[in-house]
């Protein structure tokens, strides 16, 4: 896995999380939920502040549109209430016999 590779996983990883950034205890914290383990992101990188910032910088976060509030619902159209009119007919009866 390239160094590209590896931050852009990374990049992708805290997209989904909705975070910029994650300290490195945090990420160990983690466990297997991760796309790359901490040490070989320091092991290419040389450290986890290098790590950040060279994903930072190849693939940035926009936190603006990861945070952006849901577009308010549409207020729903006002119905009427319509009168209901029943007509009451008169049946005779006929006399049988």
């Amino acid at each position: 896995m390239t160094k590209d590779m590896m931050a852009k996983a990374l990049s992708e990883f805290l997209v989904k999380r909705k975070v910029d950034t994650i300290s490195l205890s945090d990420y160990k914290g983690l466990g297997n939920d991760v796309p790359v383990k901490d040490y070989l992101l320091r092991r290419a990188f040389g450290s986890w502040t290098r790590v950040l910032s060279a994903m930072q910088k190849r693939y940035p976060i926009d936190l603006e549109t990861l945070v952006a509030p849901a577009p308010a619902p549409k207020p729903a159209p006002k119905v009427t209430p319509k009168k209901v009119t029943t007509k009451v007919t008169k049946v005779e009866k006929e006399d049988v016999k």
